[in-house]
């Protein structure tokens, strides 16, 4: 029960009751819930500033879950970098230095992007720095995986060529050891066997039985296997590439015609003694660009060590050749 309040009247020198009015209580309820809802609000914002409501929970979370994976895949590039630079390293260090390509330069690997601001639709958020860091990032690593591609497509285009390189390379003996009775003359000055006269001998002799097995030296293509050179009588000639040509002279008869394709071991003819020749023998030659060249030099592919020598101990002494 609420107070009853008197006040005294002085003109009737009584107590009086004091009536409230209705409207001054109106008044009063509205000030009161108005002052309550500007201090409810006053509450509000400043609670509101320390506790964060479920929608900006979310937009938190899910921000620091974009910074934890922006984080991991920065340290994913950081290991992509190590791994590709290793590779770099090889590839400028080895597998170039090996086919004699020259290294790419740094400058060139590592080239950054220029010009126009490739980043300015990355501007303007919270986290824009590290978007764009993170995207630079990638975009140089992309680059620099793209220069690295293109070296390796190199290198294995220069690894096809070195290995047919060498399988082209005049590079074993043309006839078999067991097959040969002697080696009868070398490469350089000899005695002519017909006017005695010392000339210039630009092949090797290996004699051999009428008949026996002649083997192309190194992948090529025949261009002559006939009798039309003076001397050689029946020849073949093969062309390996990369300026090598040899030759196959005195031939009793041929086992492959022009233009055939033949690999290193080919069975291609066999010893004869057709031509300009004193006895059944192989007359062999190498040519490197038009110029014959020692042949001696290139038996690596199917002489041991000693049988090389002994070779060379042959073919260097200054006898008669056979042609």
């Amino acid at each position: 029960m609420s107070k009853v309040k008197y006040y005294y009247d002085p003109e009737t020198l009584s107590y009086r009751k004091i009536e409230r009015k209705k409207r001054r209580t109106l008044k009063f309820i509205s000030l009161f819930l108005l002052a309550s809802a500007l201090f409810g609000l006053l509450i509000f914002a400043i609670v509101s500033q320390y506790v964060d409501s479920p929608k900006e929970k979310a937009l938190k979370r899910e921000l620091a879950n974009m910074q934890l994976q922006y984080d991991l895949l920065n340290k994913r590039m950081d290991e992509a970098q190590q791994v590709l630079a290793n590779v770099e390293d090889r590839d400028n260090n080895i597998y170039r230095l090996y086919f004699e390509a020259n290294p790419i330069p740094e400058e060139q690997r590592k080239a950054g992007f220029g010009g126009v601001n490739r980043y300015k639709n990355l501007e303007g958020f919270d986290n824009s720095k590290l978007i764009k860091e993170t995207t630079k990032r990638m975009d140089i690593l992309e680059k620099q995986i793209v220069v690295q591609s293109k070296s390796l497509d190199e290198i294995t285009k220069l690894a096809e060529d070195k290995e047919k390189l060498l399988a082209a390379i005049p590079a074993i003996q043309p006839v078999r050891n067991e097959d040969l009775t002697r080696m009868a003359s070398g490469y350089g000055y000899r005695t002519d066997p017909f006017t005695k006269v010392r000339k210039f001998h630009k092949g090797m002799d290996f004699t051999a039985p009428r008949g026996t097995p002649v083997y192309a030296t190194g992948d090529g293509v025949v261009v002559r296997a006939d009798n039309g050179a003076t001397g050689y009588g029946n020849h073949i000639r093969i062309d390996h590439g990369y300026g090598y040509l040899s030759l196959y002279g005195h031939l009793y008869k041929y086992n492959v015609k022009k233009n055939q394709k033949v690999h290193r071991g080919d069975l291609i003819g066999f010893v004869g003694s057709t031509g300009r020749s004193e006895a059944p023998h192989l007359h062999y030659e190498v040519h490197k660009d038009g110029e014959a060249i020692n042949p001696i030099n290139f038996y690596y592919g199917s002489l041991t060590a000693e049988e090389f020598n002994e070779l060379l101990e042959k073919a260097s002494m200054e006898n008669q050749s056979l042609d």
